[in-house]
C-alpha cells in the first residue's frame, strides 16, 4: 500500500472563526469533518497502522514579511494568530511544518520530510482552497507526488472562491470526500486511483 501524508493547511486562529482578523468562513464549516478525519487517523495509528500520517502547515511570517506587500498582515511567528486553532491542535509526534508563503514546499522542508517519510502521496485539507491549498497541491505534483484533494476538508473566504477552487484542482489532483477516502482505506483500495484529468474532461 502506498504511505500518505494529510496536509493540514493553516487551520490558524487568524483565519478560523470570528475573531480571525483574514476570517475564511468556510473553514469553520469543515472543522467538524476534519476532526472525523483526525480521529480516524490517529485510531489507526494507535493500532500500528501508519500508512496514513497528519501533517500541520502553519503560516508563520517575519513581521515584515513581502506576503504583507499584497495582503493584511496575518499569521506573524509567534503570536496567537499564527497558532493552531483549538479543535485542531497537533497532537503527540504529528509533524508540523512552518511556511511563509503560499505553498506549504515553498522554502520549507517539507518535501525533504515526506522523502524521509516515504511518503508517495499528498492529500490536502484546510484554508483557502482556492489559494493556499492549490498552490500547496500544484507544488505536490512539481514534486511528482501524487495528490488528493478532500472536498469536504478545504474550503475558502466563500462557496464560489471554493468551488473555482475545486475545478483547477480537480485537473491535476483526485477531489474526493472524506467518507470517499476512508472507505477506500478500510476497503484495501489506494484512494488515489484514477486521479487526475488525462481525458482532459476538466471544463
Amino acid at each position: 500500500m502506498p504511505r500518505h501524508g494529510i496536509l493540514v493547511i493553516d487551520m490558524l486562529n487568524d483565519f478560523v472563526g470570528e475573531k480571525a482578523p483574514l476570517r475564511c468562513p468556510g473553514g469553520e464549516l469543515i472543522v467538524p469533518d476534519l476532526q472525523r478525519l483526525f480521529q480516524w487517523v490517529r485510531d489507526r495509528r494507535a493500532e500500528g497502522k501508519n500508512e496514513v500520517e497528519i501533517i500541520h502547515i502553519q503560516e508563520a511570517h517575519r513581521k515584515n514579511d513581502a506576503d504583507f506587500r499584497v495582503r493584511p498582515v496575518h499569521a506573524v511567528k509567534g503570536t496567537w494568530g499564527s497558532d493552531f486553532i483549538p479543535e485542531l491542535k497537533p497532537e503527540g509526534e504529528e509533524y508540523i511544518v512552518q511556511k511563509r508563503r503560499h505553498s506549504g514546499f515553498q522554502h520549507t522542508d517539507l518535501n525533504l520530510y515526506l522523502k524521509e517519510e516515504d511518503i508517495d502521496t499528498v492529500v490536502v485539507t484546510g484554508v483557502w482552497t482556492n489559494v493556499c491549498v492549490r498552490s500547496t497541491a500544484a507544488d505536490a505534483l512539481a514534486n511528482a507526488y501524487k495528490v488528493i484533494t478532500l472536498s469536504d476538508g478545504v474550503h475558502s473566504k466563500n462557496e464560489e472562491m471554493h468551488k473555482h477552487g475545486l475545478v483547477d484542482l480537480s485537473i491535476f489532483t483526485k477531489v474526493m470526500t472524506i467518507d470517499e477516502y476512508i472507505r477506500a482505506w478500510e476497503n484495501g483500495e489506494d484512494p488515489w486511483a484514477g486521479g487526475g484529468d488525462k481525458e482532459n474532461k476538466v471544463e
